[in-house]
């Protein structure tokens, strides 16, 4: 993956499972933007669980350079609106979101995009964690929100059914 433009929710739960690595592993560089930025230093000084941005050296804040189509949809949070609005500057980008309009937005728009589960799928791919169910039950421990549907097709694209 060239150039990683991540929302909140994957950097918190990468961190909280212990594989914030995995990002710099799997892209060449990796990107947030301000909103980002403003909600994981919130959430720091609130007492969650979430990344240090200043001891993360591969990590850096692009401002998006433009408004365009994406504030039309109104119910996307700020960090999700400037994830897409640098996916639509930077086209051979992928974004990293969990939230399912951000998703759906992203797809209309044509923006190539991955999510937490995406990530933990190709870092088992590229043989940089030997296996996936272990972590999708951490992060339903944290609530994260996964179908049992989802988790069986997760466990399929993996190769850990059973």
């Amino acid at each position: 993956m060239a150039e990683a433009v991540c929302d909140t929710s994957p950097l918190q739960y990468l961190h909280q499972i212990r594989l914030l690595h995995l990002l710099p592993s799997l892209a060449a560089r990796t990107v947030i933007p301000p909103a980002v930025e403003k909600e994981l230093l919130a959430g720091k000084a609130q007492g969650i669980d979430l990344p240090d941005l200043r001891a993360l050296d591969w990590l850096s804040v692009r401002h998006p350079v433009s408004r365009p189509a994406v504030p039309l949809v109104r119910d996307l949070g700020p960090g999700e609106t400037e994830v897409l609005m640098l996916g639509l500057e930077a086209p051979s980008s992928v974004l990293v979101l969990d939230d399912a309009l951000a998703r759906r937005v992203a797809k209309t728009l044509g923006i190539p995009f991955t999510g937490t589960l995406g990530l933990l799928l190709d870092a088992k791919r590229v043989g940089l964690i030997s296996s996936v169910a272990p972590l999708l039950d951490q992060l339903q421990d944290l609530r994260f929100r996964l179908s049992s549907g989802a988790r069986s097709a997760v466990l399929r694209l993996a190769e850990e059914e059973g």
